[in-house]
């Protein structure tokens, strides 16, 4: 899979606005409610994640911030795959805030 030119990239994150680039990774902390919706949050990624056999980089800090970073490791950058599951995680998030 093709990694993504910038202008797809910028085009693609005007329908992601909680999603920034920082260089070739796509990023977004989520502030989930409490500790354990945080932990929820990450149990539901990882299992999406695991069906697609595509998995973000992720970290649980300061009790309820859930830090997702995402690439295509294989590609050195963003793929379409990065956008699917970013709009996935954006899709369990909701509430969280």
């Amino acid at each position: 899979m093709a990694r993504l030119d910038d202008a797809a990239l910028e085009e693609a994150l005007g329908t992601l606005p909680d999603w920034s680039r920082d260089g070739e990774v796509l990023t977004r902390t989520v502030r989930c409610a409490n500790w354990r919706a945080a932990v929820s949050l990450v149990d539901a990624v990882a299992e999406d994640a695991d069906r697609r056999n595509h998995h973000p980089d992720l970290c649980i800090t300061g009790y309820r911030n859930v830090s997702f970073r995402l690439q295509t490791h294989s590609e050195g950058g963003i793929t379409p795959l990065d956008l699917d599951l970013a709009k996935r995680i954006d899709e369990l998030a909701a509430g969280e805030g």
